[in-house]
């Protein structure tokens, strides 16, 4: 591994947050549903473990994983956190029971979702502090205006934005300094193309959701198919390749809740695909 792709594969979030590109997504280690405990106590915490010795050193995770699962088990797991470990976590969901997924965005929510999570991660402070969707009944700046106070108050190191458009990442810059935008992106799924590449010129970080999706791009015959063939890779791996080679600020963080499934994934960010095979794979998948 020492001369790998992956290890000496970097971006600083924020400016001051040096992390490798690859990270983990922590929603995989709860109960089926993204509710309860895991299946496997153990090798949930196993594979937080595994995570950090393999050398990742960036970590997602929400308090509405379980809820609250995930938080807990990361730091059953690592804490106390290694120096260079960066835990970003979420907070503006409720769960009214498995895959349901609510938005609550009043401050005094967000507040005790930021209490919660600092108390669960044992932490002073949160390294990434992301809010998790834009809630329709209040009004956009309110939230981010609590988070920016947060920050003030030295709760919260920096400040991200999931699941939000163009217009919103410009509403909330208005009003705080935003470092990382997490939505939905994937080889199958480009719909947030220029979000990638205004983040990118703006150097913040851009958290992929779902990164290892293929979707019918990984039909027998394909050219994913082909050129997974050509790396002796798997059709995930390559998506993940792609990502990566896609803009410098791209933060994958793909999630799993087995050692073996981990190892796998970080194969894929090892992959050096040609410019002609990324642009074959950009062709396909627009």
């Amino acid at each position: 591994m020492a001369d790998s792709k992956f290890l000496n594969d970097y971006f600083t979030i924020g400016g001051d947050l040096k992390v490798r590109r690859f990270g983990f997504g922590a929603m995989r280690i709860t109960g089926k549903g993204i509710w309860g405990q895991p299946k496997d106590h153990k090798e949930a915490v196993a594979v937080v473990k595994r995570a950090v010795e393999l050398g990742i050193n960036f970590i997602d995770t929400a308090d509405s994983y379980g809820p609250y699962v995930s938080e807990e088990i990361l730091a059953e797991a690592l804490y106390p956190y290694p120096a260079d470990l960066v835990i970003a976590t979420k907070g503006g969901l409720l769960r009214p029971g498995p895959d349901n997924w609510v938005p609550d965005g009043r401050p005094e929510h967000l507040k005790e979702a930021l209490e919660g999570s600092l108390k669960r991660l044992k932490a002073d402070r949160i390294d990434v502090y992301q809010f998790h969707r834009p809630d329709p009944k209040v009004p956009f700046e309110e939230s981010v205006g609590f988070l920016a106070e947060m920050k003030k108050q030295g709760k919260i190191r920096h400040i991200g934005l999931s699941n939000v458009n163009e217009e919103q990442l410009k509403q909330a810059q208005a009003i705080v300094e935003i470092v990382s935008v997490q939505n939905l992106y994937n080889l199958s799924n480009r719909s947030s193309e220029s979000l990638v590449d205004v983040t990118n010129r703006q150097n913040i970080g851009f958290i992929p959701w779902f990164p290892l999706a293929t979707g019918k791009l990984a039909e027998s015959g394909g050219k994913l198919e082909e050129i997974a063939k050509n790396h002796g890779a798997t059709p995930s791996q390559v998506a993940l390749a792609w990502l990566l080679k896609r803009s410098p600020n791209m933060l994958p963080i793909a999630g799993t809740g087995s050692v073996e499934h981990l190892e796998e994934n970080i194969k894929g960010a090892d992959i050096e695909l040609t410019d002609d095979e990324f642009k074959a794979l950009d062709q396909a998948s627009a």
